[in-house]
């Protein structure tokens, strides 16, 4: 396996345990990047970590330090962090197991996969995997990643599992808070029939290999452009906003361009991949 493990430690359901490995589900690599560039010396622009009394100081020779008052810190180093030894250090700990419904899509986070060791482990990870599946439900555990404790949601996925980081309670914004001050509106039913039917010319089946990111796409151009000396914009108007007046015409005028359009083709049903799973409410 080419990729490198984010994270290398054991998988435990009661007595059961086997080692695995996670690997990061999702790659960001492949959209168009920058870097600060000096234009007066077209030199790339180097971060240097400085203390303002002696200057310039090496990353390796840094620590971190929590704030505990104004300009006073708790420092700690490596060894200070390995101190700190919990189960779920090492350990994945499956805890309980609930229906995929009962978790709010927005505690969904980051996708890993979960893949064996190889050797002895991987009969116990069969075990473990199959009986999920017989179950038919979402395993939940924890385990520290990336210097945090981390809720995991559990799911079979093929010969593996896919765990999901899940944000926790706290770092979820209440609804309330921005949906309180929409102002209530009875829509108007024959609009709102309008727009179903609008809807239901339009349904398809989800293929997130339909997805192309035109703004990344975009970028490249100009950067082909701009490598051969010219320029390249790409404009698109913003739409106008919709006004009460003629709002019953634009759905009339939507529904008949749906009509003499292509009907949306029904597609076999995608295969589930993890990123899609990370869905805003």
């Amino acid at each position: 396996m080419a990729a490198r493990p984010t994270w290398q430690g054991h998988l435990k359901l009661s007595l059961v345990t086997c080692p695995v490995a996670l690997y990061t589900a999702t790659a960001s690599n492949a959209h168009v990047s920058f870097h600060l560039i000096n234009p007066e010396t077209n030199n790339r622009i180097r971060m240097v970590p400085t203390d303002p009394d002696t200057g310039p100081i090496e990353r390796s020779d840094l620590v971190k330090g929590y704030e505990v008052a104004k300009d006073e810190y708790v420092l700690f180093d490596d060894a200070d962090f390995d101190k700190v030894k919990l189960e779920t250090t090492r350990t994945i700990c499956i805890d309980s197991f609930v229906d995929e419904d009962e978790i709010d899509r927005l505690y969904w986070d980051d996708p890993f996969y979960v893949v064996p060791e190889k050797g002895v482990g991987a009969e116990a990870f069969a075990v473990i995997r199959d009986a999920m599946k017989s179950a038919g439900k979402i395993a939940i555990g924890t385990l520290v990643l990336r210097g945090r404790e981390r809720q995991l949601a559990l799911e079979v996925r093929g010969k593996g599992l896919v765990a999901y980081s899940l944000r926790a309670h706290d770092e979820v914004r209440p609804a309330e808070d921005y949906f309180d001050d929409i102002p209530s509106v009875k829509a108007d039913k024959d609009m709102v029939e309008i727009a179903s039917r609008i809807i239901a010319q339009k349904e398809t089946d989800f293929d997130p290999t339909d997805f192309k990111d035109r703004y990344d796409e975009a970028l490249r151009e100009m950067v082909k452009a701009k490598q051969k000396g010219g320029k390249s914009v790409v404009e698109a108007p913003e739409p106008d906003d919709t006004n009460v007046i003629d709002l019953m015409e634009a759905l009339r005028n939507s529904l008949k361009g749906s009509a003499t359009g292509a009907k949306p083709k029904k597609k076999a049903p995608a295969k589930k991949k993890p990123a899609t799973r990370k869905t805003a409410a």
